[in-house]
């Protein structure tokens, strides 16, 4: 009886050894192996054999890509300006022992550097082109990040900058200088609306005083001729010089009575010699 207890507890033994000495790998998987401690081999996916208890299965990575959220931080521009900046990576890990044994955590490390990198680069820019530039800021991280993960058996399949804004402070004061811009555009519109109005007033003032003035050298030039005709018409002639003279002032005491000025008296010019004259008689 205890014969067969012992050899039962022999299989038992032997099937647990032989069941630690299969490792079945899962796709997308790759396990580091180590022997006595050190590294011995990395298994693929599918069936492997492994020596019982010396070989462990020291870590499990994983061949998929990894989408790495790097956290959102202030970044100062060349132009001193405060904007918050967070980016994303797309990692495939190719060798994975490299990636375990090269560094202590590989995926902290990896945020720490794009971080690291996305400040150096913005802080080379001014803030409109770190605004404007994510295509140009994107290539340069990635060549950054490229040769230094490189060392870990690391790819970087790509990295993406999901968001860049001014800080809350900086929106403040773009919004104001955006409507100080605005306001000034305005004040400059109306300042050339009222410029043009005024330089269009003035043109109209300058061509009706030039026409005033052609209109008064005409009259000057026909009031010239008919005198040079009155002129030539009574040469020594005193009465028909009188007669004009006397037309003339009748018209324009005409023009003078139909006035709505009630309170203007006019009288002849010459009543003195007529009433004197009357006396006389």
């Amino acid at each position: 009886m205890d014969a067969l207890i012992v050899a039962g507890s022999i299989a038992l033994l032997i099937i647990l050894t032989l069941l630690m000495g299969v490792k079945i790998v899962p796709q997308g998987s790759k396990f580091v192996i180590q022997r006595l401690g050190k590294f011995h081999q990395t298994l693929g996916p599918g069936l492997n054999l492994i020596v019982p208890y010396i070989d462990q299965v020291a870590y499990k990575v994983t061949t998929k890509d990894i989408v790495m959220d790097v956290p959102s931080q202030e970044v100062i521009t060349r132009d001193n300006v405060v904007i918050i900046a967070n980016a994303v990576a797309y990692i495939n890990i190719i060798t994975p022992e490299k990636a375990v044994y090269g560094v202590e955590d590989y995926q902290i490390a990896i945020q720490n550097l794009v971080q690291t990198s996305l400040r150096s680069i913005i802080g080379e820019m001014g803030l409109d082109d770190a605004l404007s530039s994510r295509d140009q800021i994107k290539a340069k991280l990635k060549v950054a990040i490229s040769n230094d993960i490189a060392d870990w058996g690391i790819v970087l399949k790509s990295v993406e900058i999901q968001d860049i804004t001014p800080s809350s402070t900086m929106q403040h004061a773009m919004e104001e200088q955006a409507a100080a811009e605005r306001q000034r555009r305005a004040t400059v519109t109306r300042a050339e609306g009222e410029k043009s109005a005024a330089i269009l007033e003035a043109e109209g003032r300058l061509e009706a005083s030039k026409r005033d003035a052609e209109a008064q050298v005409v009259l000057a030039r026909a009031s010239k001729v008919a005198i040079g005709h009155v002129a030539e018409a009574i040469q020594d002639k005193e009465l028909p010089v009188m007669y004009i003279l006397g037309e003339k002032y009748v018209n324009a005491l005409q023009d003078l009575a139909v006035s709505e000025n009630t309170k203007t008296f006019v009288l002849p010019a010459d009543i003195l010699n007529a009433v004197r004259h009357m006396v006389n008689r």
